[in-house]
């Protein structure tokens, strides 16, 4: 993507099942837990460079010491910048004690942060600041145990206002209009319920409460404040949580929108937001790995035992194919075969836009994103080239050593003929010195191409078309090509998302001022009128009746047409080479990726009853000049 956005957040959590100094037997270290949350991190660090925090549980801690730890960062390495901190820590009592043999109660009051359970997050900021304070895990403190809640997400909720309002009604005042602490108080609201009424039945059977405390760690029923929690939750989420005795969970949305997954031994249990991050730090092989179930959450009581429990109907699922084209590392060995497949898919388009003459095509890809796209594509060329070569060698009697010379040297000729250089600041606040710099953020590869040439460069997505008009093509123009065609492994993104990516407004994406432009050609520009007073009307009805009127607006033109206009929007004037843009077909996408099948800002067909909603406001905002979010 080579539009910078901003989009998901990742989740770690590590249960550790034996005594500490098991670990330090059998591994070597005190610190093993602590050690494999930093690699789980690090192995995700893709999905958050806004923030990172991490968060221990220590069990079976006495009155008076400390069973609850956090360290947050929003430093620029917020990883490095939270172990730093905890390895001070650990380093300094680990001087202090050298090797004495200490007991398990004796090394957690000792150490800082050394616990059985810990749970990691990092942060991309969709909107809000990036301070310490929107750093995850968040805390619900209480002089109760059991009331203690440790939270962190991956998540976006359409309806904050309506759970705001329910948290009021409630009788609560929260600080905040956000879904992460609306997500937390409505857990603790009902966490508060569970340990009372738990408490109340305990009373009357002669319990204090003292004794009482070691049994309601026991009763407490997760899945039930889970259930009260959560029903009127519309969005896209994996939420992580600890309590303070020590239960945990890890809970997915019903259509599965949100990615977590999880594996268990008798020696630990861990979840994490990418299968990968699982098998590398663990050494795990990947048949064992099993997802979270959408609409389900992963529970782990204080005494180990783990279960998968249903929390809510599971919907059909929709988990995000964005995931699979961009968002997740691409070593996880299903998505490195599904974005071949997405380039695969690519070549009848680029054949016909060549017009079969690959002896003059050069082929690259840009980021680092779409390499294995390209590597799909590259092969179908090859195939193709091949299935040409052998047609030849059939129709030729004793074809000479040039002609088998000719034959067999038909290959795709690939170049690295982009790079990009360095993250630029745009510290000049000038429109025409900004630009200047956009335009200097990748560089090429000179000598690579020919005039006669046609210059193919996959992209796993265009957004906003506006490092491709401000820096890509200008650049590649540099190069001479006859061509220039710029294919994406993904369609065209047309409608905002809601469910944890940063494409908030409609006039932001390129596929949606391209249409604009199209109805001005085609002098329709009185539609928008139309459909914005019939997306006011939709915004009147309950959510799960509205409908997403855009939609209309984009069923005016073929998705050719669209491709063309972009390809018109993105080339400014000085540009020489012919300029072309090439989509993935949606039913192509799902044939690459057939168990993510989420595709609401490519189809407008969103998976909850909210995201109708926000379709319809962000339209609204666009004809009202309303830069605000539409959730």
């Amino acid at each position: 993507m080579s539009d910078a956005i901003k989009h998901e957040c990742g989740i770690a959590l590590v249960r550790l099942l034996k005594p500490l100094s098991y670990y330090q037997e059998k591994y070597g270290s005190l610190f093993f837990g602590i050690y494999k949350m930093y690699l789980m991190l690090e192995k995700q660090h893709n999905r958050g460079q806004d923030g990172a925090g991490f968060a221990s549980i220590k069990l079976d801690m006495n009155p008076g010491e400390s069973f609850m730890s956090r360290v947050r960062s929003s430093e620029s390495q917020p990883i490095q910048d939270v172990f730093k901190t905890i390895n001070e820590g650990l380093n300094k009592v680990f001087k202090e004690l050298g090797k004495n043999n200490l007991s398990d109660a004796e090394l957690k009051q000792a150490y800082p942060h050394l616990g059985e359970l810990m749970m990691g997050h990092l942060r991309y900021g969709t909107f809000g600041n990036n301070g310490i304070a929107s750093v995850h895990p968040f805390l619900r403190q209480n002089n109760w145990m059991h009331r203690n809640l440790v939270l962190a997400g991956n998540f976006n909720l359409t309806n904050v206002n309506e759970l705001f309002e329910n948290l009021v009604t409630l009788g609560q005042h929260p600080k905040v209009k956000a879904d992460t602490v609306t997500v937390m108080e409505k857990i603790g609201h009902f966490l508060d319920h569970e340990v009372t009424k738990v408490y109340k039945k305990l009373k009357k059977k002669g319990y204090t409460k003292q004794d009482a405390s070691p049994i309601i760690a026991e009763k407490l029923n997760l899945v039930k404040i889970l259930k009260k929690a959560t029903k009127n939750f519309d969005g896209g989420y994996v939420m992580s949580g600890m309590l303070g005795h020590g239960d945990a969970f890890v809970m997915r949305d019903p259509n599965g929108i949100r990615p977590a997954y999880y594996y268990q031994n008798d020696e630990f249990v861990v979840a994490a937001s990418e299968r990968p991050a699982i098998q590398t730090v663990f050494n795990v092989p990947f048949e064992e790995i099993n997802e979270v179930l959408p609409g389900h959450s992963l529970i782990i009581k204080k005494s180990g035992k783990t279960s998968m429990e249903q929390i809510l109907p599971p919907g059909e699922r929709k988990a995000c194919s964005f995931e699979r084209i961009y968002f997740s590392r691409g070593n996880d060995a299903e998505i490195y075969l599904e974005r071949k497949a997405l380039g695969t898919h690519l070549f009848p388009k680029v054949k016909e836009a060549v017009d079969g003459d690959f002896k003059n095509c050069v082929f690259s890809y840009i980021p680092n994103t779409a390499e294995t796209a390209f590597y799909g594509l590259v092969e179908s060329v090859q195939a193709h080239l091949k299935k040409e070569a052998l047609s030849i060698l059939k129709d030729t009697n004793k074809p000479s050593e040039q002609e088998l010379e000719k034959v067999l040297n038909c290959t795709p000729r690939t170049e690295k003929v982009i790079l990009k250089d360095a993250k630029l600041r745009t510290f000049i606040t000038e429109d025409s010195s900004r630009d200047d710099l956009v335009a200097h953020i990748y560089d090429i590869t000179y000598k690579t191409v020919r005039p006669t040439d046609s210059l193919i460069v996959i992209d796993d997505s265009i957004v906003r078309g506006t490092t491709l008009k401000k820096s890509i093509l200008k650049i590649l123009d540099r190069l001479t090509p006859k061509k220039i065609i710029i294919v994406s492994s993904a369609p065209q993104i047309r409608y905002p998302d809601c469910y944890g990516i940063d494409m908030a407004r409609l006039e932001d994406l390129i596929a949606f001022q391209a249409m604009l432009s199209l109805l001005k050609d085609h002098d329709k520009l009185a539609l928008l009128d139309k459909v914005y007073k019939e997306a006011k009307k939709q915004m009147k009805k309950p959510d799960a009746e509205a409908i997403n009127v855009v939609n209309t607006l984009y069923k005016q033109f073929t998705t050719v047409q669209i491709s063309n206009k972009i390809a018109e929007l993105v080339k400014e004037d000085g540009i020489q080479s012919e300029v072309d843009v090439i989509f993935q077909d949606v039913e192509q996408l799902h044939e690459a990726c057939p168990n993510n099948l989420g595709d609401w800002y490519f189809t407008g067909e969103y998976p909850t009853a909210g995201g109708n909603r926000v379709a319809n406001q962000a339209y609204i905002n666009f004809i009202e000049g309303n830069k605000q979010r539409a959730y």
